[in-house]
């Protein structure tokens, strides 16, 4: 069975982008926009290469195993909290390189 739509699908209407849509566009056949706070961030954050929050995702996991060893285990468990965070800041910020907001404004339609 081939799938033809992403999103989902309630009734007659489809919430999310499927194969009748151009990319970029809504469901319901708008065009996403982004306001001007969230182009200022994908702005910045697409400057930090993406192996950097994988390099401080695997510092941060060291430097609790580290603690823990030490025997400090409040601080141990406050840098091992941080590390699910940092690892979804580089997904953030790969999705932002990948599909940002310019990924349509720059697009050339042929």
């Amino acid at each position: 069975m081939e799938r033809t739509h992403q999103g989902t699908q309630t009734g007659s209407q489809n919430y999310g982008e499927s194969a009748y849509t151009k990319p970029g566009e809504g469901g319901l056949g708008r065009a996403q926009e982004e306001g001007p706070v969230a182009k200022a961030i994908e702005k910045e954050t697409s400057r930090v290469p993406s192996d950097t929050f994988l390099w401080t995702g695997l510092g941060v996991m060291g430097t609790s195993l580290l603690l823990r060893l030490a025997g400090k285990k409040n601080a141990a468990n406050f840098f091992g909290e941080w590390v699910p965070t940092i690892l979804l800041f580089g997904v953030y910020n790969k999705i932002v390189k990948v599909a940002g907001h310019d990924a349509y404004e720059h697009r050339v339609d042929r």
